[in-house]
This record gives C-alpha cells, structure tokens and sequence, in this order.
C-alpha cells in the first residue's frame, strides 16, 4: 500500500501544482510576439526555458529506460541557440512532447513490478526514485523561472 501511495505523490508532484504554479499553466496563453523575448539580465528566452524543460526530461526519460541512451552534450545539447521558435507549431510540439514525455515517465513508475528504489544497470546508483524527483524539481525550478520572464514582460496576471 506504502508503494502505491509514493507512486500517487510522485505523480502529482510530476503533473499538479501544490506549492506552485504547474508547467501547464505558466505556458497557458503565452503570446507568441513574447516566446522569442530575452528580457534585459536575463539569460534565456521562455521559448529556450521551454525546450530546455523538455529535453532535460526526454534525457531522463530515456536514461531511466534505456541502458544504451547518450546524454546529449552539456550544456550546448541541452539549450535551444534560437531564442524563439521556428512556429506555433514548433512552440505546440514542444508542450506536447513535455507532457507527453512526463506521461511515458509515470508508466514507469507505475510499471508492475518495478521498484522505485533499485539502482538501474547502469550510471551512478540512480533509480526511478531519484529520476522522478529531478524531473520534478527541474521542470518547477525552470517553471519558476517563466513565470518571472513572463512578469518581466508583462505577460502574466
């Protein structure tokens, strides 16, 4: 029962918003005129937050499943040049991977079987455990960090 209940947690650490806004809605409504914006001592714009907040989490996802899996270089492989996207499109494929992404990570912690603390084959002792926290505390920490971009151009309520 123990088991199930850290699963739910974690869950809802990975997808809800409890002491902070949730990914989901600090992109919510974002004008495209501002996705490309880098605001004045800034470093990023919110479209290279976005897709660092996804390919951080594919990262993790495919390590946590894949023994073989390359991490792309860091930090160049992990930070979009263009601060803008290409497109709405591009800007909607991005969101969508993320919680598509987020969603293939719960299956695995849901996996029948699986056990949130083994270490994997492969790495340095880390488990699904330790993964799920990261992704969580990745995407808040850079959620956090839109939401201030957001304010600075004044784009949020």
């Amino acid at each position: 029962m123990a088991e199930k209940e850290v699963i739910k947690t974690l869950e809802e650490l990975l997808t809800g918003s409890h002491a902070h806004v949730s990914f989901e809605d600090a992109v919510k409504g974002v004008p495209e005129k501002i996705r490309g914006i880098i605001p004045e001592n800034m470093p990023y714009s919110i479209w290279q937050l976005v897709e660092h907040i996804r390919i951080a989490q594919w990262d993790i996802l495919e390590f946590s499943k894949n023994p073989g899996h390359q991490s792309p270089p860091w930090p160049e492989g992990y930070w979009p040049k263009d601060p803008a996207p290409k497109d709405n499109d591009a800007w909607e494929e991005s969101i969508a991977r993320i919680k598509k992404d987020c969603a293939e990570f719960i299956k695995l912690l849901k996996r029948p079987g699986a056990d949130l603390y083994e270490p994997f084959s492969h790495g340095n002792g880390q488990h699904l455990f330790r993964e799920a926290l990261l992704i969580a505390d990745h995407t808040s920490y850079h959620t956090g960090e839109i939401v201030a971009v957001r304010r600075m151009l004044g784009a949020w309520k």
